[in-house]
């Protein structure tokens, strides 16, 4: 497995993972801390319905994070909420393995 380089995860995020709706709006998990690669860039992605969505930031993380859509994440002081979290495997293929999460 080939992972993304440890020296391109300059940023850090704060994730805050949701878990569904309660009484009184959303629940979220307890508060995580993990290195990315933050891409303040502006594109359409689909949410988990298929609905094309504007995503103002995109984030790059070690495989195996667990950032579900409707999480809150905090990157460079700025809290923003998940769209849509790919896993980005190659199948053992020389690619660079990572989860790719697309931020409103």
């Amino acid at each position: 497995m080939t992972l993304l380089p440890q020296w391109l995860m300059r940023h850090t995020a704060t994730i805050r993972p949701f878990l569904g709706d309660g009484a009184y709006g959303p629940v979220f998990g307890e508060e995580v801390t993990e290195r990315c690669l933050a891409d303040d860039e502006r594109r359409l992605v689909r949410d988990a319905d298929g609905t094309e969505v504007v995503s103002d930031l995109t984030l790059y993380m070690r495989p195996g994070v667990v950032c579900p859509p409707g999480s809150e994440v905090t990157v460079n002081g700025r809290t923003t909420t998940v769209i849509v979290s790919h896993a980005r495997d190659g199948g053992g293929l020389p690619t660079p393995d990572h989860v790719e999460v697309a931020c409103t």
